[in-house]
């Protein structure tokens, strides 16, 4: 299914699912246009990049996205999706694996990224994006204990 067909099946009652898949294809294939449209159109919706300030809004999320693909598409790819989810909203935790070139040639790089979804009028959209600093090897699960607490 294309990205502009999940796009319109999330407007006429798809999932958040149906979103983040589009998403993750909109980032791999460097495509600003498909991957604001994943977006609510709502003015606090916001991005955190690894290491990176808060990007509030569409237009700062736009252009943040627009510099990243510069560099050419984000080869990143979600696993082990931990979701809490209601009626109208949608909490994802994904393992982004990112292929990264080095001076090697190409890695793997892993980050943590939680991804928020609201239903609305246009149906399921993204209203938060928020990616933890990378790291060389998969951090893996902890299982049920917390690890740390802030």
């Amino acid at each position: 299914m294309s990205t502009k067909t999940k796009l319109r099946a999330a407007t006429v009652g798809g999932t958040a699912d149906d979103i983040e898949a589009a998403f993750y294809e909109a980032l791999q294939r460097g495509d600003v246009d498909s991957l604001m449209g994943c977006w609510a159109d709502e003015e606090e919706i916001f991005c955190v990049h690894p290491g990176g300030p808060r990007l509030v809004g569409a237009d700062a999320i736009r252009a943040a996205f627009e510099h990243m693909f510069g560099n050419g598409a984000i080869h990143a790819t979600p696993a082990r999706v931990r979701k809490v989810e209601s009626l109208a909203s949608a909490v994802h935790n994904v393992l982004e694996r990112i292929e990264v070139l080095t001076a090697e040639g190409p890695r793997h790089a892993f980050v943590l990224a939680t991804n928020v979804y609201h239903k609305t009028p246009q149906g399921w959209r993204m209203v938060a994006h928020h990616a933890s600093p990378g790291s060389a090897q998969d951090p893996g699960d902890t299982g049920d204990a917390p690890q740390t607490i802030h």
